[in-house]
């Protein structure tokens, strides 16, 4: 078993070493910018966005993940933070294109930025995770379908949580206050 934790982190540490360290921070200072933010993915790569939309929400921003009866309208002023190894997803495309016609911002995390995603992206963030089937830089993964991509998604969000507190003066403590006292 620790032979295996050991390759997954070795490949998640190779895809996340290329991470454009600007891109990052221009993906920052649109988040800091929004009025409004909403995530989006499809499939697993929705999973690993939801938990950084519902990381926004503790870090006090109006974030909101479509699908959640609870979104509203986005327009000038806001931010449409998106999830797509592809970039070519036509679920996810369609929602850009509403967006983008809604004079939303639009950022992209995609190992695609010439998609059609990308190509309507005002940020992008590339991420390049090879699959089992697809090589990236003579790289394959050996962990089944886009297990890489989604486990770097979730670590390149927690990453930014990280730097988003840095620059709002927020805390553990600060952002526990905003967590559901629900459960």
């Amino acid at each position: 078993m620790k032979a295996k934790i050991g390759i997954i982190l070795q490949e998640i540490e190779t895809v996340l070493s290329k991470v454009d360290n600007n891109q990052a921070e221009r993906l920052i200072d649109e988040i800091l910018e929004a009025q409004k933010i909403v995530v989006c993915g499809a499939g697993r790569v929705r999973m690993a966005i939801r938990g950084f939309g519902m990381r926004l929400g503790h870090l006090g921003l109006q974030a909101y993940t479509l699908g959640d009866s609870t979104v509203p309208a986005i327009g000038e002023g806001d931010l449409l933070i998106v999830a797509s190894g592809s970039g070519e997803t036509q679920t996810i495309f369609d929602l850009v294109s509403i967006a983008s016609k809604n004079k939303s911002k639009i950022a992209a995390i995609t190992g695609s930025p010439e998609s059609r995603i990308g190509q309507l992206a005002d940020v992008i963030v590339k991420i390049t995770a090879p699959s089992k089937t697809k090589a990236v830089d003579n790289f394959i993964s050996v962990q089944p379908m886009t297990t890489l991509n989604e486990q770097c998604l979730g670590l390149f969000f927690d990453a930014v949580s990280l730097k988003l507190m840095d620059r709002m003066g927020e805390t553990h403590d600060s952002m526990w206050a905003r967590h559901s006292n629900l459960e």
